[in-house]
């Protein structure tokens, strides 16, 4: 056993800790994927709800990272869209998160992911002209990730089909989605201190014990998105997405 800040880990569960560090770290460089079979990691290692508020502090710290690196890519008239309606989604899933047990927000972070993975497989087969670019398109996924992202940290799966469908090349497709996070992740901060009570100063200083991984695995990730093509990348996220929605539910 491992004690560190109040918590009492076996060395399996510590270093499936450092993992999710790794793969927060990919993720926000890109490999988005590894953040869905992260989030089901840390779940089953500390519980649904306790582990949403352990790993927001990774994200943002990730975060810096990955809007270190990409910022210039971003596409800011996708983020005016989506930003209010994200803030009504984190509202609606700070309110429901008082009421479902770990049980339920693993089933409901699976049921949203295979939703996504179906969506995004169908919009493969359609053409740019008929993904729905207007307003109501955003204002409804910006509202389920704002849900999502506050419910079980997964707001990639409503992000991806939403830059997915605006056909974002690789880079603007990162970029646009670490500035969104960064905003979304820093906004929900109050609400998992005071409301939901997941984050406290010893979470907090767990946390700064994987800085080094996460430092590592947005390394790792940026040399593996540079590998891939456009197209490559797309199907990579839909792949990861499988994975991780398999994951979640067995």
């Amino acid at each position: 056993m491992i004690t560190l800040f109040s918590y009492e880990l076996t060395y399996l569960s510590f270093a499936a800790f450092l993992l999710t560090g790794l793969l927060i770290g990919m993720s926000k460089t890109g490999v988005h994927g590894m953040n869905m079979i992260a989030v089901p990691l840390l779940a089953a290692t500390f519980g649904g709800k306790e582990s949403s508020g352990l790993m927001l502090p990774m994200l943002i710290m990730a975060d810096v990272f990955g809007v270190a690196y990409y910022h210039r890519h971003a596409e800011w008239k996708y983020l005016v869209k989506l930003f209010p309606w994200a803030i009504v989604g984190v509202l609606l899933g700070t309110w429901t998160g008082n009421y479902i047990d770990d049980q339920l927000f693993r089933t409901i972070m699976g049921v949203i992911i295979f939703a996504s993975l179906a969506i995004m497989i169908w919009l493969e087969k359609v053409s740019k002209d008929k993904i729905p670019d207007y307003w109501w398109f955003a204002m409804l996924l910006g509202i389920a990730a704002g849900f999502t992202t506050m419910v079980g940290n997964l707001a990639g799966s409503a992000m991806a089909l939403y830059l997915l469908s605006m056909r974002l090349p690789k880079n603007e497709f990162i970029g646009t989605a670490a500035w969104f996070f960064m905003a979304i992740n820093w906004f929900k901060v109050p609400f998992h201190i005071w409301s939901w009570e997941t984050i406290s100063l010893h979470s907090f200083l767990l946390d700064l014990t994987a800085l080094p991984m996460i430092g590592l695995g947005a390394y790792l990730g940026v040399k593996m998105i540079k590998k891939m093509s456009d197209q490559g990348f797309r199907w990579f996220i839909m792949i990861m997405t499988a994975v991780a929605a398999v994951f979640m539910v067995f």
